[in-house]
């Protein structure tokens, strides 16, 4: 299969051969527009006898500063107020903005184009779009330009763009519609002269999909550009998409600064945050500069240029004035512009519950986070991003009102990475010498990977290193190779197995466990055995491996039923020995009742201890992953720092209150649009539920979710949670053990059995034990890990810690990090090792 690049290209050299069947033509020769071909080899339309194309490269840069030629004036909140008062009169509906964590994709972290909203499922037709055609302004991240934030005036890591979108069947397709549309926009939403813009042809191809496009622009500026998804590429060649799809994109931001035509785009996205850093730092634009500066910023894209030293310099020498001057005050002023728009970025991102990490995208918010810190230390600036985000969300509140309800959150956060940056930075100094040690030079290799790994700016080694002396050379696009090494690598989970089995010519099997998981027997019709072990019904109660729940066990006609796994539309069920039924006989299930019970107590449990935990540690608090078996379950949680014993029993306790009121829990099939819209994309909790219909499992007025578990009747079936521990399994992710229903039940008997054993190898009281087993692992650590001497191997400690017996056990294996079960090995072996240290020693 070509790639994008190349169905691109070959297509659009197919659509510039016939222009009428792919472009609206008609509509462009009406409006007095006539086709024409630039000297880059771009066909494009314009209402004058035009020579150039428009692009910034082929005109002479943005040629709107100071002299806009669009008749109104929009500031930015009036930009998409004025588009989706005109669009909603053209038969548009507008509707808020998606979050930008993707939760309804497994393919991607963050929305990057507002047609992310509609994959892959309304786009491929299998569920309906929340209206039909629509506008939005969606807030997008993208982390490929972050080297060009602030010098070209224009680039962004978070925008909004404002989307027209339809999704229309061949036979309503109305293109030349939807390009009157934007036209429309363009001549009386910002009141342009039609001799001021200028339309490109153009192809866009991605995912599979490919159709014409036509971008706009006026005096060198590119506002935005519709494209007309028609094609799907396929091993046989093009084939024409069942449904077609309108996929215009247009720059918020880039609109609001083209009416104003000021000297960057920052000034108009965020005016009243520009003011006040302008009022708090000394630093402002030189409107003389920026006058001469702007029209070529463009040209220093560092990811466009081979040479950025080059192109500074030529930059200079148009406007009169030394390289390194003019890259000085830029450079000033593209670091305030880079604080501000960092902090936007990251305002919507941690509103929305991203939060930034070590891995995936967290790594790129941390990235940018990182870089406003530096900027801010750099230049010694009274600045704070909490701050900073407060201002922004004030003027956004028009347009985002959600932004201002998670401020506080949002400052937590936020305070948290600051203290970390701080640590890193105490780490440096040693670090380059011993870097330094292997060399007089830091190949940028290195910098990446110290980057990678341990979160050092270069900037910082750089630093360092001048003060020995040496110069370290930090590329102008470095935090774009960065964000090239951590594009997106999440994979679906998968729970089928990977042997595939014939299976396409048989039905779906509905899986019947969804109604009520007390049903534990039930008889269907054989339809396949497979190698002796692999049997299919023509439907099942057993319930399949998935979400991570384990599969159900018990028996048919008498045979032990050992695994159950889907297999696409299929539920397979393993049998442990070759089956005496046959296919087409009709047989009797009967499953395991206790496991059942369990594993849907532990399931139901999953639900409440997310709740709990986003009641307790804030909305950004989201779930990251879960496993659920009969003697344990554990979820995953987005949480910015390790979890403290006082917020693990906080969380507990908030479990349990949810379990003692006996809440109702409701399931049900709905459309997956009609489950969005209801209960928001919240609904994606630790997983993508496939599918035109989503499950939805609704704790009333505490959770809900789209899941295909097995659940209780109400929250007070789940029976007592217990918290075991937990873990920090990532930066940004922490895990929880807890146990609940017969479980809970046995872990605390045998917890008194683990604490009377606890206390004959520790001394001392139940309470005393978390403070004897510390005073251990301390003297063990001394002793047998570091091999340094003490005066006695005896355990003192008389501190002594309050709760009930299981809390104790609770602390003990957070303290230790093990299992309950490990417990009593594990202090036995810490008191065998130490005492024979000592031995040796002669103490």
């Amino acid at each position: 299969m070509p790639s994008d690049k190349e169905i691109k290209k070959e297509f659009k050299a197919i659509a510039s051969k016939n222009p009428d069947q792919y472009y609206a033509t008609n509509v462009l020769r009406a409006e007095g527009f006539s086709r024409k071909q630039c000297t880059c080899g771009t066909f494009f339309w314009s209402a004058v006898d035009a020579v150039t194309c428009g692009d910034p490269a082929c005109s002479g840069g943005f040629r709107f500063i100071g002299k806009s030629p669009a008749k109104r004036k929009l500031d930015y909140i009036g930009v998409w107020s004025a588009f989706a008062e005109m669009f909603k009169k053209r038969g548009y509906t507008p509707i808020p903005r998606y979050p930008v964590a993707a939760r309804w994709r497994t393919d991607t972290d963050f929305v990057q184009a507002s047609i992310y909203d509609f994959q892959p499922y309304v786009v491929s037709g299998e569920v309906a779009p929340p209206a039909n055609p629509l506008v939005v302004p969606q807030f997008c991240l993208r982390f490929n330009d972050i080297d060009n934030v602030g010098i070209t005036g224009a680039h962004y890591t978070g925008f909004v763009m404002i989307g027209q979108h339809a999704f229309m069947p061949p036979e309503h397709w109305d293109q030349a519609t939807y390009f009157r549309d934007i036209h429309a926009w363009l001549t009386k939403g910002l009141g342009l002269p039609l001799k001021e813009i200028t339309y490109h042809e153009d192809a866009w191809a991605g995912g599979g999909n490919f159709g014409p496009c036509m971008e706009f622009f006026s005096r060198g500026l590119e506002l935005g550009n519709q494209v007309y998804m028609l094609f799907e590429q396929t091993t046989a060649g093009p084939r024409e998409l069942p449904l077609k799809v309108l996929d215009m994109g247009m720059g918020h931001e880039r609109n609001a600064w083209f009416t104003q035509g000021t000297s960057t785009s920052y000034e108009t996205t965020f005016p009243t945050v520009c003011r006040k850093l302008f009022a708090r730092t000394g630093v402002r634009p030189e409107s003389d500069l920026m006058k001469k500066f702007l029209p070529y910023a463009s040209y220093l894209n560092v990811d466009e240029v081979e040479d950025i030293g080059k192109t500074w310099e030529m930059v200079a020498q148009k406007i009169g004035i030394d390289a390194s001057v003019l890259k000085r005050k830029i450079g000033d002023l593209a670091a305030l512009y880079s604080v501000a728009e960092h902090s936007r970025t990251l305002l919507v991102a941690l509103s929305d519950g991203a939060l930034p990490a070590n891995v995936g995208g967290g790594y790129n918010l941390r990235a940018i986070l990182r870089r406003a810190l530096r900027f801010i230390d750099q230049y010694e600036w009274n600045l704070s991003l909490p701050e900073i985000c407060e201002w922004h969300a004030e003027y956004l509140r028009p347009l985002f009102p959600e932004l201002s309800k998670r401020l506080d959150n949002v400052q937590r956060i936020l305070d948290v990475e600051k203290q970390k940056y701080a640590n890193t930075k105490q780490m440096v100094k040693s670090r380059v010498q011993e870097l330094l040690s292997h060399g007089k030079q830091i190949p940028t290799a290195v910098l990446l990977q110290e980057y990678d790994s341990k979160g050092i700016p270069p900037e910082l080694i750089a630093e360092e290193a001048q003060k020995q002396g040496i110069t370290i050379a930090v590329p102008d696009n470095f935090y774009g190779q960065v964000a090239a090494r951590h594009e997106q690598r999440t994979q679906e989970h998968q729970t089928a197995k990977d042997e595939k089995l014939p299976l396409d010519d048989l039905p779906e099997t509905p899986g019947k466990y969804f109604a009520d998981y007390r049903v534990l027997r039930f008889k269907a019709k054989v339809l396949r055995i497979l190698q002796d072990k692999y049997v299919v019904l023509h439907e099942t109660f057993f319930f399949p491996t998935s979400g991570g729940q384990l599969h159900d066990t018990g028996q048919l006609e008498g045979i032990r039923v050992i695994d159950v796994f889907k297999q696409g539309k299929h539920i397979v069920h393993t049998v442990a020995e070759k089956p005496k039924f046959r296919e087409g006989d009709i047989v009797e299930g009967i499953i395991d009742q206790e496991r059942r019970i369990q594993l849907s107590q532990h399931h139901t449990a999953t639900h409440i201890m997310n709740a709990a935990a986003r009641n307790v540690l804030g909305p950004h608090s989201n779930q990251a992953g879960a496993k659920k078996t009969p003697e344990y379950a554990s979820i995953d949680l987005t949480h910015f720092e390790s979890l403290t014993e006082p917020q693990l029993k906080a969380i507990e306790e908030e479990a349990n209150r949810i379990v003692v009121q006996q809440v109702p829990i409701e399931t049900c099939f709905m459309p997956r649009n009609e489950a969005e819209e209801r209960f928001t994309m919240d609904i994606y909790q630790g997983g993508v539920a496939p599918g035109k219909l989503v499950r939805i499992v609704n704790i009333q007025n505490v959770d809900v979710e789209a899941c295909g578990g097995t659940h209780l009747k109400n929250t007070g079936e789940t029976g007592r949670i217990l918290v075991q521990k937990s873990t920090k399994i990532s930066d940004g992710i922490v895990r929880i053990f807890y146990v609940a229903g017969k479980a809970a039940e046995q872990h605390l008997r045998e917890a008194g059995t683990i604490s009377q054993d606890l206390m004959k190898i520790l001394g001392g009281s139940l309470h005393q034990l978390p403070g004897r087993a510390d005073e251990l692992f301390r003297k063990w650590k001394t002793v047998v890990k570091k091999g340094k001497e003490i005066e006695t191997s005896a355990l003192q400690s008389t501190a002594e810690t309050s709760g009930s017996e299981q809390e104790i056990i609770a602390q003990l294996c957070m303290q230790l990090k093990t299992q309950p079960e490990h417990l009593v090995k594990t202090v036995q072996r810490f008191r065998e090792e130490l005492d024979s240290a000592m031995e040796k020693r002669g103490k």
